[in-house]
């Protein structure tokens, strides 16, 4: 899955309206706030957007000296994302992202829009 699928589930896990407003150009992605206003976001990058994100998804996050992960609730029990580290804020960045985008897919199968 690349970053900009990544991106629209996470947004969706949030229930919130996302869009890509430069065509696939990095760092130019917008959600709308519950206000209406569409702002920049970018929870892959900024690690204000990649807390509140976890937060918004009552997330577990968890960095040790080699990895980071991220875990959600299921039905079955906990679901884990991991990501090794290289860099550390963007292990744990990109494994919040991919545990909303994980929810967002389920939400998704669901029948809760594409």
């Amino acid at each position: 899955m690349n970053d900009q699928e990544l991106l629209r589930l996470a947004a969706k896990a949030a229930g919130a309206e996302w869009t890509d407003y430069q065509r696939g150009t990095p760092n130019h992605w917008h959600i709308e706030r519950a206000d209406g206003v569409w702002r920049e976001w970018n929870p892959l990058n900024d690690d204000g957007d990649a807390l509140r994100l976890a937060v918004h998804l009552r997330l577990m996050v968890h960095a040790s000296s080699h990895s980071s992960s991220a875990q959600f609730y299921e039905m079955n029990g906990w679901a884990t994302i991991e990501e090794p580290h290289g860099d550390a804020n963007a292990a744990t960045r990109r494994a919040i992202t991919r545990a909303a985008a994980e929810i967002g897919a389920r939400i998704t199968e669901a029948g809760g829009g594409a």
